[in-house]
């Protein structure tokens, strides 16, 4: 270990910020909206220090700094209150406010209530830091579980309610995907094929599989949306998987003739499994396993 003092972390004041900035140059350089500095400025007193005569006010260095906390606390789901009495009184410079029960990752719900603030404010450098620190702290499975599911849902209900925020949801499934896709990837032969089923296009279930299995040192083949029946049994045909899991979001896309289809193939799978609510929810043949749950389908896969 080196005796040398530590150096001061890099924030968004590193550059020469001598002459300050305008409300606009500020916001730019913080990747957030004109309207939330002002905000930050008028309810918690966040706001511009340097004065010259005639002019608007600018924005400082120090100021810069000030605000750098504001931003990284609220994206973590600290109460803005409270995330600007941190900014107010924060040795500039220094490390970021440790949690307040020790060291421990953040509640599920403040993280939630984070990514769904990114979201709204479309903030994807935000939501991918936070998506990427779950994942990090607490794994692929809890992550989707606890994180991503919730402020999917809470952000589609305001849809449903309000007939807005199309945007959001697009955006925060995006990055939602962007996350999954850099998660680690087991080495070795897939064994495990993945795909949506003929016409389906929603895949983020998948994606989460994909990732969880590969944290867990699983190989698999992920296909994506849409994948029709000719071209899986294709799939199967070349590859010999020992499971195959075909994703349904809507009973439209859920009919059972594709799983009766893979279980009659010539060299059957181990397992052939449906997953998601939009296949039937009764019975289903005789020889496919229903997976109910990420973690159920984690287990079960990792086990062939």
């Amino acid at each position: 270990m080196s005796d040398a003092a530590p150096s001061r972390a890099p924030s968004v004041s590193s550059s020469p910020v001598d002459a300050g900035l305008s409300a606009g140059a500020a916001a730019r350089r913080l990747g957030v909206a004109v309207t939330t500095l002002r905000t930050w400025h008028q309810r918690y007193g966040l706001g511009p220090s340097r004065h010259e005569a005639g002019h608007h006010r600018r924005y400082s260095a120090e100021d810069m700094d000030r605000l750098q906390v504001m931003q990284r606390l609220t994206t973590q789901g600290v109460a803005p209150a409270e995330a600007a009495a941190w900014a107010r009184n924060a040795p500039l410079g220094g490390p970021a406010p440790a949690p307040r029960d020790g060291g421990s990752p953040p509640a599920a719900a403040s993280v939630v209530r984070g990514l769904v603030r990114a979201a709204t404010r479309l903030d994807a450098p935000a939501m991918r830091d936070i998506l990427c620190t779950a994942i990090t702290e607490r794994g692929v499975v809890s992550a989707w579980t606890d994180t991503m599911v919730p402020a999917l849902v809470e952000i589609g209900d305001r849809y449903r309610v309000t007939q807005r925020f199309i945007e959001v949801e697009h955006l925060l499934s995006r990055t939602v995907t962007e996350v999954l896709a850099t998660a680690q990837r087991a080495p070795g032969n897939p064994r495990i094929l993945l795909a949506a089923a003929d016409e389906e296009q929603h895949t983020l279930p998948l994606e989460a599989l994909t990732a969880a299995l590969g944290e867990a040192g699983v190989p698999s083949r992920f296909f994506g949306a849409r994948m029709p029946s000719v071209a899986l049994l294709d799939a199967i045909g070349r590859t010999g998987p020992a499971a195959v899991v075909l994703w349904s979001q809507r009973p439209a896309t859920g009919t059972v003739d594709q799983l009766i289809r893979v279980r009659d193939v010539p060299h059957l799978p181990l397992v052939v499994a449906a997953a998601g609510p939009g296949w039937p929810s009764g019975d289903l043949p005789p020889g496919i396993t229903r997976l109910t749950g990420l973690p159920e389908a984690v287990q079960l896969l990792a086990a062939i």
